[in-house]
C-alpha cells in the first residue's frame, strides 16, 4: 500500500476516534470522563469535559475534512498539541490511582501513558505535520 493511502486512511481514522470521544464526552461517557479530570484542575470537572469534547469533535471533523496542504498539516499539528495538553491529565490518574474506563490497576493507567505518544506521532505522521513543519522552517 502506498504511503499516501495509509496516511489517509490514518487520518481519517483518527478524526473518527476524535468525533467519537468527543460525542462520549457529551453525552454516555461523561461521568467517566469527569473521573479523569485531576482535582488539582481549577474548573468544574463538568466544564473541563464538556470543552474537551468539544474539541475532540472539531478535531476530529477537521482531520475529515482536511485534505490539502498546509491546512492538513495545521490540524495535524493542533491534534498533537491537543494529547500533549492533556498529557498531564493521564500522568495524574496513574499518580492518583483514580479508575475510569476500566483503568484500575497502575499496569492499565501506565499502558495508557505510554499510548499517549503514539497518539501525537499518529497526529504528526498522518496529516505529514512533521515534514510540512520542516519545510515551512526552512
Amino acid at each position: 500500500m502506498k504511503k499516501r493511502t495509509l496516511q489517509t486512511l490514518a487520518q481519517a481514522g483518527l478524526g473518527a476516534v476524535l468525533a467519537g470521544a468527543g460525542v462520549g464526552h457529551l453525552t454516555v461517557l461523561r461521568e467517566e470522563f469527569q473521573a479523569q479530570v485531576p482535582p488539582w484542575v481549577p474548573l468544574d470537572a463538568d466544564f473541563v469535559v464538556l470543552a474537551s469534547g468539544a474539541v475532540e469533535i472539531g478535531l476530529g471533523g477537521a482531520l475529515l475534512l482536511a485534505w490539502r496542504q498546509p491546512g492538513r498539516a495545521a490540524v495535524g499539528a493542533a491534534t498533537a498539541a491537543f494529547f500533549v495538553a492533556i498529557f498531564p491529565g493521564n500522568i495524574a490518574q496513574f499518580v492518583e490511582h483514580r479508575d475510569a474506563f476500566g483503568l484500575d490497576t497502575d499496569l492499565a493507567r501506565g499502558a495508557r501513558l505510554l499510548f499517549q505518544p503514539v497518539l501525537v506521532a499518529w497526529a504528526l505522521l498522518a496529516t505529514d505535520a512533521w515534514q510540512v513543519g520542516k519545510r515551512l522552517r526552512r
